[in-house]
């Protein structure tokens, strides 16, 4: 399958459709963290308890774990232009849908936003791909990361002060909803159409034959596992349930509870090109996993026995630049499938990734998100809690062992 585009001249329109998904995917990244910061406005919106509150939340990875796989066979078929569109649509409806009271309608809403913002990232690879060189795919795939967690960090650090400045719940949404159409309009009307030219041969097979290609590497699943492993202290932990952690196993007021929640992605948007660039000047993925895995439990340790050593937020920081190893095994996955199958390859991760997250959610609201009001050791909660994804990280570095090196100087 080849792609052909007429650019304008002085122009180059995979950069400005680069740029119009970094801007969507800002905004998806800040609808999926802001909740973290709404959750006792969410309990009396939805009428439900904090686990109920939580399993809303989650419902987000749910639908974009699943939809990352349909994504990357989008664009694969089609091309950016109009997935992309579609994504941004669904996410607006899902935000205005997150305004109706109930526990239902929350849910629903949930599905839809993380439906919508499945596709924005696939998309910003994809078109990263056909924007820059080989060689800079990693530190590109890095930096598209990076403004995402900047979106995440808004999602929390801005929204914070506007609602208690008196911004309704209500009308936070919708002027996500708002926003998210508005990108969708100049996605549609900026962004030039691919002509798509498929081979007779590859036009008569499944529309699923490409993951048949991924899906039937090992190398992809161990991917994204290391993967969904390192992202999870961040989706799961700082940017759902860590203002509530810090405020109970920390004694931080709400402001600085953000402010150290809001922090982490701040480091990822760091951490992802910094990291990135490392691996592309080195030639090597692993070994930057590896040692970004190991920073990330050092991290974690400290902030569990040796809260006095640092102040939280700039552990937290250090942990964010850190976990923007979890991008890399994107670059892995991508070289170690044919490029015909690069944007399936790309929903194949996301699917992975965030269905480890999906997966390690309930697991970790069940053993320790439930009982946070409840229990009487706020201390050893918080050391248990924290304990749960250090050991989850060190599985990450296991599993790393057994990736196949795929850098510019692996060992043939």
């Amino acid at each position: 399958m080849n792609s052909d585009i007429s650019p304008k001249k002085g122009i180059n329109p995979f950069v400005i459709a680069w740029i119009l998904g970094l801007l969507f995917y800002f905004l998806e990244y800040a609808v999926r963290s802001a909740p973290s910061i709404m959750i006792p406005q969410l309990r009396e919106a939805f009428s439900t308890s904090a686990s109920g509150v939580s399993t809303i939340i989650g419902a987000y990875y749910i639908t974009y774990s699943i939809t990352s796989l349909a994504a990357g066979m989008a664009l694969d078929k089609a091309g950016a232009k109009y997935p992309l569109f579609g994504g941004a649509i669904v996410l607006g409806l899902g935000c205005l849908l997150f305004t109706f009271a109930g526990y239902y309608p929350g849910y629903i809403s949930r599905l839809l936003q993380g439906a919508g913002s499945a596709m924005a990232f696939p998309a910003c690879v994809y078109i990263a791909v056909r924007a820059f060189s080989a060689s800079k795919l990693a530190t590109a795939i890095g930096a598209t990361q990076s403004l995402g967690m900047l979106g995440g960090s808004a999602g929390q650090f801005l929204a914070a002060p506007l609602l208690q400045n008196g911004l309704s719940l209500a009308h936070f949404w919708i002027i996500l909803g708002v926003f998210s159409f508005i990108i969708g309009a100049f996605i549609v009307y900026i962004i030039p159409q691919e002509k798509i030219t498929i081979d007779a041969n590859v036009q008569r097979q499944s529309l699923l034959a490409p993951y048949k290609i991924v899906f039937s590497n090992p190398q992809s699943y161990l991917s994204g596992l290391v993967s969904g492993l390192l992202f999870a202290p961040t989706t799961i932990f700082a940017m759902t349930w860590g203002v509530a952690f810090f405020q109970t196993g920390r004694h931080l007021d709400f402001s600085n509870a953000t402010l150290t929640c809001a922090i982490v992605p701040l480091g990822w948007a760091v951490g992802c090109p910094l990291l990135g660039w490392l691996a592309d000047k080195i030639g090597r993925r692993k070994p930057v996993v590896i040692g970004g895995a190991s920073v990330m439990i050092i991290s974690l340790l400290q902030l569990i026995y040796l809260p006095n050593l640092m102040a939280p937020y700039i552990t937290m920081f250090i942990m964010g630049v850190a976990s923007g190893a979890a991008m890399i095994p994107y670059s892995i996955i991508k070289e170690a499938n044919p490029d015909k199958v690069k944007g399936s390859a790309t929903g194949t991760i996301n699917f992975l990734t965030f269905g480890v997250t999906s997966l390690l959610g309930p697991l970790f609201n069940y053993m320790y998100g439930k009982d946070l009001s409840t229990t009487t050791d706020n201390e050893g909660h918080f050391r248990s809690a924290g304990m749960f994804w250090v050991i989850g990280i060190a599985l990450a570095m296991v599993i790393c062992f057994f990736l196949k090196e795929t850098g510019s100087k692996k060992k043939v």
